[in-house]
């Protein structure tokens, strides 16, 4: 049996309705960027951070969002689903409902000290 933990998802402000709505859904991705930049999903998943030291360095220096970003908790992720994007990074290869994600930071500013 696979430990689940709390994990961490890091989002544009822009979608924050939508995760709230939806949970995390990389087809519903469009209202802005992602935190590395990217325009469309670099893969069928779902990035997660495993800890808050990880977070925060999405929070400080891949905000590439234009904007502020708001900080998940991705609860109850069996952690032996999760896959490597090949970057050291890695991801659920599904959604994950909304009452699985919970804000716990909202409009954290890249200059911000996580």
């Amino acid at each position: 049996m696979s430990d689940t933990s709390n994990l961490f998802h890091v989002s544009s402000v822009l979608n924050r309705r939508s995760i709230a709505q939806h949970g995390l859904d990389w087809a519903r991705m469009g209202a802005a960027r992602g935190i590395a930049g990217s325009r469309r999903p670099e893969v069928e998943g779902i990035f997660v951070c495993r800890g808050e030291e990880e977070a925060g360095f999405f929070l400080q220096i891949i905000n590439n969002t234009g904007g502020p970003a708001d900080l998940w908790s991705v609860d109850g992720i069996d952690e032996g689903l999760l896959l490597d994007n090949g970057n050291g990074f890695v991801y659920l290869p599904c959604r994950i409902p909304a009452a699985r994600v919970r804000l716990v930071r909202s409009a954290v500013h890249p200059q911000h000290d996580f």
